[in-house]
């Protein structure tokens, strides 16, 4: 059987029952097989969640862009994970779990990491900006998935008194679209790291 119609089949699960409802048998019966035969296919729920996280990401392009500026090129390589999460937002722990071994996920660290290395940035710098900005990403998304501004959790703050500063910011947050709440997180962000690294020759920025 290939390997994406067991992935098609497992986000099926997850779009219908939640990530708590993915389990071999739950797989299993989307498929009309037996657990006992689709274990032939995938060793246990560790191997299909991967499968899910690389299917999900299919089609991620992680090729280096065009735009001179190195933090408009890591804006842009952010912009194109979360496009292409969107349409499985339920499945954004799974990706979080498996960034280590998704392959498109680590050809997109690659690519990130080559932009950071053309920008200056070397040895810890390097990898405390590449954490910084995968853990924005991930926060990002997963924020997006589970507590979204046009949620009940900023209405039920902007009604109530005991938090005047957090009911304003509430009422404001209405305004906010997803997009430009990703963005915009991602801007500051970036504007950190470019006052905390490095210009292409090693200099610290003035």
């Amino acid at each position: 059987m290939h390997p994406d119609r067991l992935a098609e089949a497992a986000l099926a699960v997850i779009d219908r029952d939640g990530l708590a409802g993915l389990t071999m048998r739950a797989v299993a019966t989307e498929l009309a097989m037996s657990t006992m035969a689709l274990y032939r296919y995938v060793a246990d729920r560790d191997e299909l969640e991967l499968l899910v996280a690389d299917w999900c990401l299919r089609d991620l392009d992680t090729s280096p862009p065009a735009d001179p500026q190195w933090t408009n090129q890591i804006k842009t390589l952010s912009l194109r994970v979360r496009d292409q999460v969107g349409a499985r937002p339920r499945a954004v722990p799974l990706l979080i779990a498996n960034r280590q071994r998704s392959r498109p996920l680590l050809r997109w660290a690659e690519t990130v990491v080559t932009v950071l290395a053309g920008a200056g940035f070397t040895g810890t710098d390097r990898v405390i900006a590449l954490r910084a900005l995968v853990g924005y990403l991930n926060g990002a998304l997963l924020q997006e998935q589970l507590g979204a501004l046009d949620g009940p959790g900023t209405e039920a703050i902007a009604a109530q008194t005991d938090f005047p500063i957090m009911r304003e910011t509430a009422r404001a947050a209405r305004d906010v679209s997803p997009e430009r709440e990703f963005a915009g997180g991602l801007d500051v962000v970036l504007r950190g790291l470019s006052r905390s690294g490095r210009e292409p020759g090693g200099r610290r920025p003035s």
